[in-house]
């Protein structure tokens, strides 16, 4: 279809991990509904590889942080937007959004710049759409059609937990760290930064970023179907309470899912400052032995990994040992990457060390473990998904990040979302339209009740 015979154009920002299923979705009902999906992104390779030869779609090559003139071209087109860019990156979106008068979706958090725009928002007409993604997004949906359904019951919510996780299939678990990429690297690094804060026997509880992943080695809970799992809660569990509606609920938390390997590892990397956004140093001609021996102030010889492993309190033949000698840490080869910190340093060995295979399927685990009072009796009801991905490309995670946004795209297109300002999916009229198609995709919740 021509561009200009398009009813209707669609404006997607990223065709990184993530776009994948989303891209599918949009160009899948493009022919019936007569849309044009145009796809920018840095790396125009990636933006063509994810539209191939559709007639419905434009690649296009973009830098959001230097191309102005182009950004204020593409928005003043666009009937709406979609942005899977980096979460630092959505408020110059968000601006000429506004600017413009354009719908914008997202599945990133709602952050304290966009949150200054909502008057604007608002006066401007549109729907800002945020959170509309698997975490956050589906666990949002999900939540509130169980709060509701709880509450028109005449139920009393006394414990609300959540958890999510984008994990590895026990088939394609074959690192010591049971642990694959499946989205965006820079967060996995990023994550727990800011510690965490939730609400247990009515009392707020805060754990530092220095203590979380100690805190996540020593804490599980069972997922059906799965078996335990270590959790560690995210950075603002209370701000929920209120969006959810639970302001008087006594246990509220939001928690990130991983293997008990990955947090007992992670926690070593905090613990030696490898997580750390300063100092920049140069990783030119230097291997990745002396660079650790150089920032640990360790002597780069045969006792490193001896001295090391005291350091963090371990054996030297220990798991954590092992997840460090995975990574190459301990390899004398040299990095040449150019001037980097200690965290985008372990970014790129994570990117290369962690990368799913082309054949590795993902696991996404989201579970409600939720405990209410009726007529003087409790009652728990774990309400779960687990769903295992296709391969590297059609992951897990891909589809139950891409699909929400594109299922949200359509019903904003055809007039059956109407809200104005800036919203995330906690309301029947997205969560019940948006949740009954993605059931028709798979993405279902099951029931069990103690």
């Amino acid at each position: 279809m021509p561009v200009a015979s398009a009813t209707k154009q669609i404006l997607l920002f990223g065709a990184g991990k993530s776009s994948t299923y989303l891209i599918e979705y949009l160009l899948n009902h493009a022919p019936k509904e007569k849309w044009h999906l145009t796809v920018v992104d840095y790396d125009i390779m990636a933006a063509r590889e994810k539209i191939g030869r559709s007639y419905y779609a434009t690649a296009d090559a973009f830098d959001v942080k230097v191309a102005t003139d182009a950004l204020e071209m593409y928005l003043s087109k666009a009937d709406i937007v979609i942005s899977l860019l980096p979460p630092a990156l959505h408020h110059i979106i968000a601006e000429q959004c506004v600017r413009f008068k354009k719908n914008l979706l997202t599945a990133s958090y709602v952050d304290p710049q966009v949150k200054q725009l909502a008057p604007a928002i608002e006066q401007a007409g549109v729907l800002f759409l945020y959170e509309m993604g698997l975490d956050p997004g589906i666990d949002h949906m999900t939540a509130m059609k169980l709060i509701h359904s709880i509450q028109r019951k005449g139920g009393d919510i006394m414990q609300f937990h959540s958890y999510c996780g984008g994990l590895v299939s026990p088939a394609s678990d074959d690192n010591p760290w049971s642990y694959k990429i499946s989205w965006n690297p820079g967060n996995i690094v990023r994550a727990g930064k800011e510690g965490a804060v939730f609400r247990e026997n009515g009392q707020v509880r805060e754990i530092a970023y220095e203590e979380l992943f100690d805190w996540c080695s020593r804490h599980e809970v069972h997922v059906p179907g799965v078996g335990k799992l270590a959790f560690y809660p995210n950075r603002d569990s209370l701000r929920y309470l209120e969006l959810y509606g639970l302001h008087d609920t006594p246990d509220f938390k939001r928690a990130t899912l991983r293997n008990p390997a990955f947090c007992e590892g992670w926690h070593a990397l905090v613990k030696l400052g490898l997580t750390a956004e300063s100092p920049i140093t140069s990783t030119d001609e230097i291997t990745y032995r002396q660079w650790l021996s150089r920032f640990l102030r360790i002597a780069s010889d045969a006792s490193l990994e001896e001295k090391l492993a005291e350091r963090i309190g371990v054996r030297t033949h220990s798991r954590v040992m092992r997840q460090l000698r995975y990574l190459g840490w301990f390899d004398d080869i040299p990095i040449n990457k150019g001037n980097l910190t200690p965290m985008q340093l372990l970014q790129t060995m994570l990117e290369e060390k962690l990368a799913l295979k082309q054949a590795d399927k993902d696991l996404v685990v989201m579970m409600h473990d939720v405990i209410f009072e009726r007529k003087h009796l409790k009652t728990r009801i774990k309400s779960f998904l687990v769903l295992e991905g296709e391969d590297a490309l059609h992951t897990a995670m891909a589809k139950t990040v891409g699909l929400p946004l594109g299922i949200a795209t359509r019903l904003i297109l055809n007039g059956k979302i109407n809200l104005k300002g800036l919203h995330i999916p906690n309301v029947p009229e997205i969560y019940q339209p948006v949740l009954k198609e993605l059931e028709e995709y798979g993405i279902r919740f099951e029931e069990t009740y103690d």
